[in-house]
């Protein structure tokens, strides 16, 4: 079964950045979409970015762009999330997930069967 691990999350200041990681078991990485969400308590998840399982596709929420960076480097297993000029938000944690094949709707969570445990991101003066 395909395992994710997600890492990098913090507390950072206001215009400050973080670099989030993804690594996925064995040598799948090739095979699989990664997206970030992001979900702060009492709120749904929301999609922040995604790559195909190539890295010729990304897609970034409208929030982001220009901000945000997604990347892959799949001889090393890991999709990267840079995250810069981050702005004031409540505490919330970041999750990648992943999808086989092509996806239709890639910042809807139910388009994903594999998920990471979540790393908690804070971005506070």
């Amino acid at each position: 079964q395909l395992q994710l691990v997600d890492s990098g999350g913090g507390l950072v200041q206001p215009g400050g950045s973080l670099r989030l990681s993804c690594t996925a078991s064995g040598k799948t990485l090739n095979y699989i979409s990664i997206t970030w969400f992001r979900q702060a308590p009492g709120k749904e998840r929301e999609g922040v970015s995604c790559i195909s399982s190539r890295g010729g596709v990304t897609y970034y929420a409208d929030s982001v762009k220009g901000r945000f960076t997604i990347a892959r480097d799949n001889a090393k297993g890991t999709a990267y999330l840079q995250m810069n000029y981050l702005r004031p938000a409540a505490p919330g944690v970041s999750s990648c997930a992943a999808s086989w094949g092509p996806l239709t709707d890639w910042a809807r969570p139910d388009s994903y069967a594999y998920w990471g445990q979540g790393t908690p991101v804070t971005v506070s003066s």
